[in-house]
């Protein structure tokens, strides 16, 4: 029986695990706070010399899709729990907490991108899309406000990253606190509909 699909060569299969080893390192150490790795950094942590690094890092759009792909994996269950019912108070909170949950497992693969976004088109059209799916999120949890522009506006600042990021860096709040912060600005903001 004639194999029609080539196998791959040593160096094909040795230049996959490399590449593999490399987005791993990168998820890794954004993972741990190394907002911006170095070369060294990441060729250390795959175990490989600088040179690979180099190597697949002339591909370096590919690359941080693949640690996005990765960061997706991890939140993509969060955002299939089914929506909660209840009065707007009651969803709202949900929504809060959620969003927090979110935040609290992206927050540093966010911050290492919002340093790279001026410099990487496919880091700030991903920024662009998380920012429509947030707000497309936040109108699935509470229809009522579409109609009310002001309001939608402010709730979606209220609930982004930014917001939650500001009070989880700058004001060095606990998660606890930062989600009674960020719940107390969204019920504000619903009370004076």
């Amino acid at each position: 029986m004639r194999h029609t699909d080539p196998l791959p060569d040593g160096r094909q299969q040795r230049g996959l695990r490399n590449r593999t080893a490399l987005v791993q390192a990168l998820f890794d150490l954004i993972g741990e706070g190394v907002l911006q790795p170095t070369a060294q950094q990441i060729a250390d942590r795959a175990d490989v010399g600088i040179r690979t690094v180099f190597r697949h890092f002339e591909d370096m759009e590919s690359l941080l899709a693949e640690v996005n792909e990765r960061v997706r994996e991890h939140t993509r269950p969060l955002f299939r729990e089914p929506r909660t019912g209840g009065s707007l108070a009651e969803r709202s909170r949900a929504l809060v907490e959620r969003r927090l949950r979110v935040f609290e497992r992206i927050a540093p693969y966010k911050r290492s991108g919002n340093l790279q976004r001026w410099r990487s088109r496919f880091v700030d059209r991903e920024h662009t899309i998380m920012a429509r799916e947030l707000r497309a999120d936040l109108l699935a949890w509470l229809p009522e406000i579409r109609s009310d522009r002001a309001t939608l506006e402010a709730l979606d600042v209220a609930l982004s990253f930014e917001t939650w990021d500001r009070l989880r860096t700058d004001q060095r709040l606990g998660r606890d606190a930062a989600c009674s912060v960020v719940d107390r600005l969204v019920q504000s903001l619903l009370d004076t509909r």
